[in-house]
């Protein structure tokens, strides 16, 4: 029989501690399907587990006095200092690490130079042969992968423990679902671009939200499907089937393709209070955003047509675009962005620079050979702050100063009262206004400000974003290290920097004895290469 471990699961919602507004109201409601799962997988192979979402709030080194033998840390990329740090600490106490979620599938290289085992694609089966055979693996870990999406997740009432710890104190309490996995659209820059869609088994999506409803009244239930809705008929009837339309609230990102009049009045018949579509360029992806050939603006008048159709039906509309791609060229795509704005006054615009997630999106490989790749630290990677990506058709002071002027209309206070009169609901009202005046909205535009005004002043930190330093400029280290707080000494003085072009190289490597065995792994230990490039 495996030994009994006193096992960590803990997911990094946040990069350091804050006590700002919405860290408090929003992030318990960013805990993932997946790492709640991973809990449920140690539990039933007979482990001791504490599950933690961190949000931010109070110390994070607080949350890890235990001593755990075996640590799950889940992390997206801008939590991924506070990763290593947690890393770093854990193995220092004797505990073996590993690391899921989307840094991981993005950044293996480097990962693996602080756990003992990184993950890509995670089931059952792989989780509890770690927790059986786990032994420390250094100075690099092991990589380890299931060979696809796993076809059933542990139910609500298997989370329902987690899901209620998470919930403690946060005045919004939302139940993470998913209907499906993957997407079946391909843009370049999306981490699931390459994940086949695959519905979720729908008697059990049933049997999840009728536990919800005698758990909770008038829950509120978040799809973190990458694309909710596209098998839609079959899904709605699901919903019909489970629960009383208006019984429970639901949220879900979807495309606007998939959203006709027709649907939105089911959509509005069960509950759907929010939707989160993808438009992302004026340029490109026309068919996510049921515009086919049409571009600039043109397609902004039938987006924006669109937006407020869609918003007479779901009270709370979140329009997310990306500023960067190649496609973009001189003031256009702002004035456009800006336009929408204005049409569509009551959509919160979402608007995020180009990222380079690494491996897990394909737009990677081609940054890769055109050698436009930065080191940026791993903390600012949250799509809004900074950008990894060198821009094609800008100079570093012009992104700014455009990204800047567009960041300010938007959450002008012009901006945020038309939106707040264009909503309907408190609620939705609320978040807008949290949001707006938060680091995301009139905080972000003040440090894109404030990066510009540095670029004129700190030669290091120009020569870095133009790619002719490696060096991270203190501007960006120092930021790192601040908003770690007490993290900050155990992160590992490596882990600020990186090579953008290191990848995975399956081809180069080999499987060990030391990994657990598992039907359909990708088993890679000293699988670091350079790209072509």
């Amino acid at each position: 029989m495996a030994k009994r471990l006193r096992i960590l699961v803990i997911e990094l919602v946040a990069p350091g501690q804050t006590s700002g507004v919405q860290a408090r109201v929003l992030f318990p409601n960013f805990a993932t399907v997946m790492a709640q799962a991973v809990a449920v997988y140690c539990r039933q192979a007979g482990h001791d587990v504490d599950y933690q979402c961190y949000t931010g709030r109070g110390p994070l080194l607080d949350r890890l006095k235990n001593k755990p033998e075996l640590v799950f840390v889940c992390a997206f990329t801008h939590a991924a200092l506070a990763a290593y740090a947690v890393s770093n600490f854990c193995r220092k106490q004797g505990a073996v690490t590993v690391l899921g979620g989307p840094h991981a599938r993005a950044f293996p290289a480097h990962a693996l130079r602080h756990f003992d085992y990184v993950l890509g694609l995670t089931d059952r089966e792989l989780v509890q042969d770690i927790a059986a055979r786990a032994s420390p693996q250094r100075p690099i870990g092991v990589y380890l992968s299931a060979a696809r999406q796993p076809t059933r997740l542990p139910s609500v009432a298997e989370r329902w423990e987690f899901i209620v710890s998470t919930h403690a104190g946060a005045p919004v309490k939302g139940v993470a679902l998913l209907g499906s996995l993957g997407c079946p659209y391909s843009c370049a820059f999306c981490v699931d671009a390459e994940i086949a869609y695959q519905p979720l088994d729908f008697d059990e999506l049933k049997a999840d939200l009728r536990f919800i409803t005698s758990k909770m009244k008038n829950p509120l239930v978040v799809f973190h499907d990458p694309n909710f809705g596209v098998r839609f008929d079959e899904t709605l009837g699901a919903l019909e089937e489970a629960v009383a339309p208006g019984s429970v609230d639901f949220a879900a990102e979807s495309s606007l393709s998939l959203l006709s009049e027709a649907r939105l009045r089911v959509l509005q018949r069960n509950g759907f209070r929010a939707i989160l579509p993808g438009i992302e360029s004026w340029f490109e992806l026309g068919a996510k955003s049921k515009t086919g050939r049409l571009q600039g603006a043109e397609k902004v008048t039938q987006v924006a047509e669109h937006v407020n159709l869609v918003q007479r039906y779901v009270p709370y509309v979140q329009a997310n675009f990306v500023i960067g791609l190649d496609s973009d060229v001189g003031d256009e795509p702002f004035q456009l962005t800006q336009r929408f704005i204005d049409a569509a006054p009551g959509a919160f615009a979402a608007i995020a620079l180009l990222t380079s997630y690494g491996q897990s999106a394909p737009l990677s490989a081609e940054l890769r050979r055109e050698r436009r790749l930065l080191p940026m630290p791993f903390h600012f990677l949250n799509s809004g702050y900074a950008t990894n990506v060198i821009p094609k058709h800008y100079s570093w002071d012009g992104l700014y100063q455009r990204m800047g002027a567009l960041l300010r209309h938007n959450f002008s206070w012009k901006a945020i009262m038309r939106r707040h009169r264009a909503v309907r609901g408190t609620l939705p009202r609320w978040i807008n206004l949290v949001r707006g005046i938060s680091g995301e909205g009139r905080g972000r535009a003040r440090f894109l400000e404030h990066t510009r005004r540095r670029l004129a002043q700190d030669p290091t930190l120009l020569t870095f974003l133009e790619g002719r330093s490696n060096q991270v400029p203190e501007f960006f280290a120092g930021e790192a290290r601040r908003q770690l707080g007490s993290l900050g000494p155990h992160l590992p003085p490596e882990a600020l920097s990186y090579d953008p072009y290191e990848v995975l190289d399956a081809s180069a490597s080999r499987a060990t004895d030391t990994a657990p065995p598992h039907s359909g792994l990708v088993n890679l230990r000293r699988p670091l290469a350079e790209a072509p490039g």
